[in-house]
């Protein structure tokens, strides 16, 4: 501690070494940081954006961890990763916590390069208790008697990996690892189906567990015969809430050890049931209940609103920039539209109702509407299931959740040529979520899957049209990927295309190539080199895959041909065009700007200018590829 102070002195953040100095604090004490640390979220988060409701659920339980574990020797693990603000603030980095999600500052996520009591990377969900087994283990064959610590939020429950993990882990007795279950009755949209009614059936044990407590409480103010009493209440407990209450629980069957629900938000509670989880070294799952965006009144009243949320003003809760409409919205209502005419559409989420703009679909067709919760696996091959009864299903996901089902997307639909419709939102760059957010692997992924399309349209209407094609002009596997975000268009919407366009406006010897966002980035370029005399084309592609290949013949008449891909180059379709071009036998000058290797967090703008997909960095380029070959 950076002084001396009493159990009764008020203490800051910032006058402790943390996480060491937790331990040696009062309760009180603490309760004092965890409104601090509130406090801190709530500021951070209205300036940079980021996830606020889940971190807010869980500053006592975090708290109440790192006093009872020893980071970094006890590992512990989140799942998911976007829960750990006040773990990062805990852990060292509370002066750095204002540039959470900024280009240079600290990941809004676990990165254990950024510190070592960050232990794995946890971008996606439902991975904690597999990567904590695994760890547990390790400390086994190592003769290491520390614990493996796994947070896990209940909508990550809902993801199959979970449940392959716990039966894994709770055959073997002899290990120290514990379970930590987050439960606020919601994961990112409200939770569904058995699991949510199963948790609900355990929650409603806390009746009993609030009346044992007062009880025995009451009975410490007796000296003489409330101990006596208590034990023996103590000794015969179990058997009696096995059979009043709780019967047997699926955590106790697969092999655990159930303890709970306890109160997520009382330290003393939560220290008292760490301190016994840890007592068996054996798997142990403990059951806290937490509310989300606790508080902040918008954030409780509202959690999904508030579980990503950009940029807002504390004192009203209204976001800085409202976005009326975006390619998420403008896609789910367009599918509420086609649906209105066709019974066999259908809708499928996985646990991303709003993210996706499914919520108008989820409201006026419910029973056509499906969240399966995080399974995208599930959803994928559920989705095969409807297209083998002659529905049409239309599955809405982030791109870089989709990466999940690629096993289901070949064996369960692509080899059955079935006609499943994927929304692939928040393709390309994303932002300040960082490298395991940014979509940028679903076209090198999708292209090596036969029997697919995919569309990549640059405005709203073009999102509409590549809609109305996937659903009644295509078969088997189509996506369509666009954005996160609304729309920027500088360029002549009323000449749009679900396959492709050429603007030409004078003999060029320069063809710039791209599809998508960056169309208008490519297109205002144009604009730049028109001014300073640089003539070139442009090839806008719609239909990105298959490649039409009647369209290489008149791009091989160019001299230069420069492709701008928001995609990882790997597998991309400007690699597949460099192929064709190959083969066609062209001897011009071929180059690709693409995204490579992993992107850290920043702002949209920020990256795709630091990839040189900006319309200023795109016309630096042809300028310096026009000096190159001395045509200015």
């Amino acid at each position: 501690m950076k002084e001396s102070i009493n159990s009764e002195m008020k203490v800051s953040l910032d006058s402790l070494r943390l996480p060491e100095d937790l331990k040696n604090l009062s309760l009180k004490q603490c309760a004092g940081l965890c409104g601090e640390i509130r406090n801190l979220l709530i500021t951070t988060v209205s300036k940079n954006g980021g996830h606020l409701a889940s971190n807010l659920g869980v500053v006592e339980l975090t708290m109440a961890i790192h006093r009872n574990f020893n980071s970094p020797e006890d590992r512990i693990v989140w799942d998911v990763g976007h829960q750990s603000y006040t773990h990062k603030i805990l852990t060292g980095r509370l002066d750095k916590f204002q540039s959470i999600r900024r280009r240079g500052g600290i990941s809004g996520f676990p990165k254990p390069d950024e510190s070592e009591h960050d232990v794995f990377i946890s971008g996606h969900s439902s991975t904690s208790v597999s990567v904590a087994c695994g760890i547990a283990e390790a400390m086994k064959l190592q003769g290491k008697d520390n614990y493996a610590v796994a947070v896990i939020g209940d909508g990550a429950m809902t993801g199959g990996m979970f449940y392959e993990a716990l039966n894994n882990c709770g055959r073997d007795k002899n290990k120290n690892l514990i379970v930590i279950l987050n439960d606020n009755n919601m994961s990112i949209s409200k939770s569904v189906g058995s699991l949510a009614k199963y948790l609900t059936s355990l929650r409603n044990t806390e009746k009993y567990l609030n009346t044992k407590r007062a009880v025995e409480n009451g009975l410490d103010k007796f000296p003489l015969v409330g101990k006596p009493i208590r034990k023996s209440i103590s000794n015969i407990k179990s058997s009696m809430k096995y059979k009043m209450f709780e019967q047997s629980t699926l955590f106790e069957d697969m092999g655990f050890v159930y303890l709970g629900p306890v109160n997520g938000h009382d330290l003393r509670e939560l220290e008292e049931v760490i301190h016994m989880a840890k007592s068996y070294h054996r798997p142990v799952i403990i059951h806290a209940k937490t509310i989300k965006g606790k508080g902040y009144l918008p954030a409780e009243k509202n959690p999904g609103e508030y579980h990503g949320i950009a940029k807002f003003d504390i004192e009203t809760g209204n976001p800085e920039v409202s976005v009326c409409e975006c390619y998420s919205t403008v896609f789910g209502k367009e599918l509420v539209r086609l649906a209105e005419k066709d019974d066999r559409l259908t809708a499928i989420t996985a646990a991303m109702k709003y993210g996706t703009g499914l919520q108008f679909f989820h409201f006026k067709y419910p029973e056509r509407f499906f969240d399966v919760g995080i399974a995208e696996q599930h959803a994928v091959t559920f989705a095969g299931g409807l297209a083998s009864m002659g529905q049409i299903p239309v599955f809405a996901v982030y791109s870089t959740f989709l990466q999940r089902a690629y096993d289901q997307l070949v064996h369960d639909v692509s080899i059955g040529n079935l006609h499943v419709i994927l929304g692939i939102d928040r393709a390309g760059i994303v932002g300040e979520d960082g490298e395991t957010h940014q979509g940028l692997l679903d076209v090198p992924m999708l292209t090596s899957i036969p029997n697919t399309t995919i569309y990549s349209p640059s405005c709203y209407d073009e999102l509409k049209m590549c809609l109305n094609k996937a659903i009644y002009a295509n078969k088997g596997l189509v996506a369509i990927r666009y954005p996160r975000g609304s729309e920027d268009v500088a360029f002549n919407k009323s000449v749009i295309s679900t396959e492709y366009l050429f603007v030409k406006e004078k003999p060029a010897d320069t063809l710039m190539i791209t599809y998508g966002r960056l169309y208008n980035e490519v297109y205002k370029a144009h604009g730049l080199l028109n001014a300073d005399g640089i003539s070139c084309d442009i090839l806008k592609l719609t239909k990105i895959y298959p490649i039409n290949r009647s369209i290489i013949a008149e791009i091989a008449e160019y001299k230069r041909i420069v492709f701008f891909e928001e995609s990882m180059g790997e597998g991309s379709i400007s690699e597949k065009f460099g192929d064709l071009l190959a083969e066609y036998g062209y001897s011009g000058d071929y180059s690709r700007i693409t995204a490579n290797g992993y992107i850290k967090q920043a702002s949209v703008k920020q990256i795709l200018s630091d990839l040189g997909m900006s319309c200023d960095k795109i016309a630096d380029y042809i300028r310096k590829r026009s000096v190159m070959y001395g045509e200015t």
